[in-house]
């Protein structure tokens, strides 16, 4: 309430002026007529109040008996001007109270504006979850919490990529028969539309505690297998993936960071409770499209039971069993795979693949039709396996991507695939590096550059092949990438001249 003014009265002002003649005969009339009068008795009047009016300067003005009055604050710095609209009113009192009456939806959309912007980023998940689809508001929330923010990981979106990446948080520090399951299963009914991917590159395992002493002392020289190991069994995916209708990656490591002083293998084991509950996981969640599964020691036996859930998965497109254990048996596994899914990446780089397992992939190549990107970089396939991809390139026509690097490939494989590089018209992209393609293989592999118009990449640094081979290759692909551009930039070249000019199309 604003203080009331406090009224005082100035005094009477007399305001004189320099009189004239019409004024001072005018005043011996006055004086003459008042002595005459003088003697006869007079009603007393009451006194006139003037109202405060604009004093009179002009010329001839005569003077003037002002009684004036003033407005005085009580508040010295009150003006006018400082005063909020209700409207502002309005606005500050539902951010104070957002969290215990959250309006929002009723507003028109300017004071909706109004309200976002001045709302904190703590407020509760409960409330704002599904409520706001500001992305600003979002976008506070997530600069605030994590200092980089790549949110076209995420979409482009930035409350996707709040709450994709306040998940991965609590399961990366979620600690198996501790931490309470409802922390995770508590939020589902809050992130199940907006979390489209889950990537966490940590697992915690159990805790261990230290085993009581069986039957009171026990000796030092007693057996460490005498004891039971505790389970090592990490978070079950299971009910949490069940309740995201839109998950769509799966990109998981079952390991610990920054472990340091406190590093045991043990930290870094997956189980077969934990492959089993994954594979059942991965089965049953119909929109998957990218399963990347690395740096957990997955083996042979561990990758039968995951590829075996996912033969004729209705959405699968991208495996990546990278950086693991994973031999021929595996790979065999991964060719049925080919087979039975549309899969369309497959990536086992780094692994302990060698020819038989790459004879099966190529097998399965050599009828596929669906794979566009195969990875087998850091495995020991030589030029049996290279060979027999090689063969399957002939007759594939799909598959763009490959990349053999540092797989103890020599001039053979490279001979096959100079062949493979003047008929095939899909690939782009060839990688050998790190192998041993020698002088002759890489003027081989030259030739068949000569007759290929599509290969925009070719890596063959560290195979040992002339330097005058490798500058000849390289001018090569920089021509195929200049038709390629000028493809794109130019698609009716792609015409026929009769069909782009017309028959007989007057010139001029």
């Amino acid at each position: 309430m604003l203080p009331a003014p406090s009224m005082q009265e100035t005094q009477t002002i007399e305001s004189p002026s320099i009189p004239s003649r019409s004024s001072t005969s005018t005043q011996d009339r006055s004086s003459t007529a008042g002595q005459t009068s003088s003697t006869a008795p007079q009603p007393s009047k009451p006194t006139p109040i003037i109202p405060p009016l604009a004093k009179s300067t002009g010329p001839g003005s005569g003077s003037v008996v002002r009684r004036m009055r003033r407005i005085i604050a009580e508040d010295a710095e009150w003006s006018l001007a400082i005063v909020p609209l209700l409207t502002e009113l309005c606005i500050q009192h539902i951010v104070k109270n957002f969290q215990n009456n959250p309006i929002l939806k009723q507003l028109l959309p300017e004071h909706q504006k109004k309200v976002l912007n001045h709302l904190s980023p703590d407020l509760p998940l409960a409330v704002t979850a599904n409520l706001i689809d500001d992305e600003s508001y979002w976008r506070r929330c997530c600069t605030q919490r994590w200092p980089v923010c790549h949110v076209d990981n995420h979409g482009g979106s930035w409350k996707r990529m709040f709450f994709e990446l306040h998940l991965e948080n609590l399961l990366k520090h979620f600690i198996p028969n501790t931490t309470d399951p409802a922390v995770i299963l508590n939020l589902l009914p809050l992130c199940r539309n907006y979390v489209r991917a889950i990537r966490v590159d940590q697992f915690l395992p159990p805790v261990q505690l230290p085993a009581p002493p069986r039957g009171g002392d026990q000796s030092d020289s007693g057996s460490e297998g005498e004891m039971e190991e505790p389970a090592m069994d990490h978070y079950q995916l299971d009910n949490l993936v069940a309740g995201l209708s839109h998950l769509e990656e799966l990109d998981l490591v079952y390991g610990v960071k920054d472990c340091g002083m406190n590093f045991e293998w043990n930290l870094f084991l997956f189980t077969y409770r934990d492959c089993h509950s994954l594979a059942a996981t991965v089965k049953a969640c119909h929109t998957l499209k990218i399963f990347r599964l690395t740096r957990s020691k997955v083996d042979d036996d561990k990758a039968r039971i995951l590829i075996r859930s996912l033969l004729d998965h209705p959405a699968l497109e991208e495996l990546d069993l990278s950086h693991n254990l994973i031999g021929d048996r595996g790979a065999r596994a991964a060719a049925k795979l080919l087979s039975h899914s549309r899969l369309r990446v497959l990536n086992l780089a780094n692994n302990q693949v060698r020819a038989p397992g790459a004879h099966s992939l190529a097998h399965a190549l050599g009828h596929n039709s669906n794979l566009i990107s195969l990875n087998l970089r850091l495995n020991c396939i030589e030029d049996e396996g290279g060979q027999a991809l090689a063969h399957a390139l002939h007759t594939n026509k799909c598959l763009t991507t490959l990349h053999l690097g540092g797989n103890e490939l020599s001039e053979p494989t490279a001979t096959l695939l100079s062949q493979v590089l003047t008929i095939n018209t899909t690939l782009t992209s060839i990688n050998l590096s790190c192998n041993h393609i020698g002088l002759d293989g890489g003027k081989q592999l030259l030739e068949g550059m000569s007759d290929n118009k599509t290969l925009l990449e070719f890596d063959l640094r560290l195979s040992d092949i002339a330097q005058e081979s490798e500058y000849l290759i390289g001018q090569a692909l920089c021509a195929n990438r200049e038709a390629a551009r000028q493809r794109a930039l130019n698609p009716s070249h792609l015409m026929s001249p009769v069909t782009a000019k017309g028959p007989e199309s007057p010139v001029g």
